[in-house]
């Protein structure tokens, strides 16, 4: 495989460095973290920054800084597990239903259909609200939907894949149902499915924050950038920076995301990488 070219190098060196810069402090954050992020000390209670705390305290008086490196846990936590799973069934449900053909695709496209006419969002609220806060539940609600790009987009990969040649070839010699989706079919459609999961990442970071910002994402109290953003507009004229840093490291990590999968399809795709 050719190396990407000097843009796409570039732009893959940025999204690594924003990526490091969010995924090495949420998992040092205990040993990073300066307090206690659920200390609470009302008489330093919207103290600005200082040495001793450098993004400022929030309403409770506890420490910004602090909140945000275990918040970053939790985006971090919701991003894998969630594109774990999604990735998972999605990818299964592609990669049947287009070398399955007739019947089952039909069905398995259909229901894509049917869980796509729904707004994201709209259906994780309602699912959150059914099953009450939580994290395992904020996981669920995005899994429920957000597997379908997946089935989609290997699907159509699939389609394009079992009719080559070389998978004709392996069919007339003998090979089974089995090896040639596992073996000759499935390696070939993963690099549109690693950009996919870029996107899905940040995706799934920038709902969870939604969620948590409308109080039906991880427990009160619990540090979560949605949270923090909530808790932050109702000092926004007095205490601006209680918002504006949660708020960056959400746009930070969702630009990275954004722009790792950008990178890594003008690296994987020959058609974008000599464009």
């Amino acid at each position: 495989m050719k190396l990407p070219s000097r843009p796409a190098r570039r732009v893959l060196l940025l999204a690594s460095l924003l990526g490091l810069g969010f995924c090495l402090p949420a998992l040092l954050a205990p040993w990073l973290a300066p307090y206690d992020p659920l200390a609470l000390d009302l008489t330093g209670s919207l103290a600005p920054p200082e040495l001793a705390h450098p993004l400022g305290r929030d309403e409770q008086g506890a420490d910004i800084l602090s909140r945000l490196l275990h918040g970053a846990r939790i985006s971090l936590a919701v991003g894998l597990i969630t594109v774990s799973i999604t990735a998972s069934v999605g990818i299964s449900v592609g990669l049947l239903a287009g070398y399955a053909g007739g019947g089952v695709e039909q069905v398995a496209m259909r229901l894509v259909d049917v869980l796509l006419a729904f707004p994201g969002l709209l259906l994780a609220i309602a699912l959150v609200a059914v099953l009450g806060p939580g994290l395992g539940n904020v996981i669920i609600a995005l899994s429920a939907l957000g597997w379908t790009g997946f089935a989609r987009l290997v699907r159509g990969q699939v389609l394009a894949v079992k009719a080559l040649d070389y998978v004709q070839a392996a069919h007339g010699l003998g090979a089974g149902h089995l090896r040639l989706m596992a073996v000759h079919i499935l390696p070939n459609v993963m690099a549109p499915a690693l950009v996919q999961a870029s996107f899905a990442i940040a995706a799934a970071i920038l709902s969870e924050a939604s969620l948590s910002f409308l109080g039906l994402g991880v427990p009160a109290g619990t540090p979560s950038w949605g949270a923090m953003l909530a808790e932050g507009r109702y000092v926004l004229s007095e205490a601006p920076y209680v918002s504006i840093f949660p708020g960056l490291a959400i746009m930070g990590v969702v630009l990275g995301f954004n722009l790792l999968g950008d990178a890594l399809a003008d690296w994987l795709d020959p058609k974008r990488r000599l464009a």
